[in-house]
């Protein structure tokens, strides 16, 4: 009975581990001069695309905690929906660019 619960536990460890595995995301980066106000307009003028979920902002908002903060999960993302994402994000001077990335590139 306890190797059951045992097995049962590393099976549910393994699923979320999976889980955590499949993420993708798109990290937005701007130019050194841009504000947070800015900042914050691009990531609410690109929320609208299908499959592009904006992340969660830190709650302090500052030049630190906001340099790579702004950042979209494409888990669902089609290349239709990212090519979307990047003619949205290009209408911003401030944007410098977008860097597409996976949870296999942790600790890249």
């Amino acid at each position: 009975m306890a190797g059951t619960a045992f097995l049962a536990a590393g099976l549910t460890g393994c699923s979320k581990f999976d889980a955590a595995l499949g993420q993708q995301w798109v990290t937005v980066d701007f130019q050194p001069n841009a504000s947070i106000a800015t900042m914050l307009k691009v990531r609410e003028a690109c929320s609208h695309i299908p499959n592009v979920v904006p992340e969660a902002l830190p709650r302090k908002k500052n030049v630190v905690t906001m340099n790579g903060a702004v950042a979209y999960q494409t888990n669902n993302a089609t290349d239709a929906n990212l090519a979307q994402l990047q003619q949205c994000l290009q209408r911003f001077p401030s944007v410098a660019g977008m860097d597409p990335e996976d949870s296999g590139d942790a600790g890249s």
